[in-house]
């Protein structure tokens, strides 16, 4: 992580630690990033990176506070994080307050995306009625323990992959109907023949059928998000 700055914080008596990819030139905005259900990876660095080449202050977000070994470490500390809403909300709140602290972050508009597991973070901050110009959500699940109220103040993007057995379709259409009861500004990508985790080329290698790397979709959903931004913060 050379090329990224570490940002320390609590959590209600949890240390954190942030990654910060800063622009070369002035930010347009700051982005909160949040990783996978195994947190900090080289693949999320990397999307960290390709946003600040983007001019955006990107900022990783932490889960845990703690280092996670491998996929089957992260399911217990993923599943006691979001066994209790509260809890939950709590901790992203915690992660958006400390970009928001950043000097670097004084006075800029602010957006969050996520991956996977930090896909349905970034909906749950939109949820909870965060004050964010956009979120965006890559092969991220749509469920939730605390439906949408309005107002939704983001607008929301939903990067899908139209075969992931973790996001049925059951559910995507509840996703849709919770949007539009909360009244949110809200598009919806769908990717034909496409599993979870299809923006990282590691999928490939994980042996798990439900997850794949589609290099089309990753191609377009990045697209996507960048030109919802360029109307966000033009």
């Amino acid at each position: 992580m050379s090329h990224l700055e570490a940002v320390t914080f609590v959590d209600r008596g949890t240390a954190l630690t942030g990654w910060l990819a800063r622009p070369e030139g002035a930010p347009r905005a700051a982005v909160l990033v949040f990783p996978t259900i195994a947190n900090v990876t080289p693949a999320i660095e990397r999307r960290a990176q390709m946003l600040a080449d983007q001019a955006y202050l990107a900022f990783i977000a932490d889960f845990y506070g703690e280092p996670v070994a491998d996929f089957a470490a992260s399911q217990p500390l993923a599943a006691a994080l979001r066994a209790d809403v509260d809890h939950y909300r709590a901790r992203l709140q915690a992660n958006l307050n400390a970009l928001r602290a950043l000097p670097a972050a004084a006075d800029l508009p602010l957006a969050a995306i996520g991956f996977c597991m930090g896909g349905q973070a970034v909906l749950e901050l939109a949820r909870a009625g965060e004050e964010l110009a956009a979120v965006v959500s890559f092969h991220g699940l749509l469920d939730t323990a605390r439906p949408a109220k309005a107002p939704v103040n983001p607008r929301i993007l939903v990067c899908h992959g139209d075969q992931d057995p973790m996001v049925p379709r059951q559910q995507v259409i509840a996703f849709w109907e919770e949007m539009d009861a909360a009244g949110a500004n809200w598009h919806f990508h769908a990717y034909s023949g496409v599993k979870h985790g299809f923006t990282d080329p590691a999928s490939d290698q994980r042996g798990l059928a439900a997850v794949g790397y589609n290099a089309s979709a990753d191609r377009q959903s990045w697209s996507a998000m960048l030109s919802l931004f360029d109307e966000a913060f033009a």
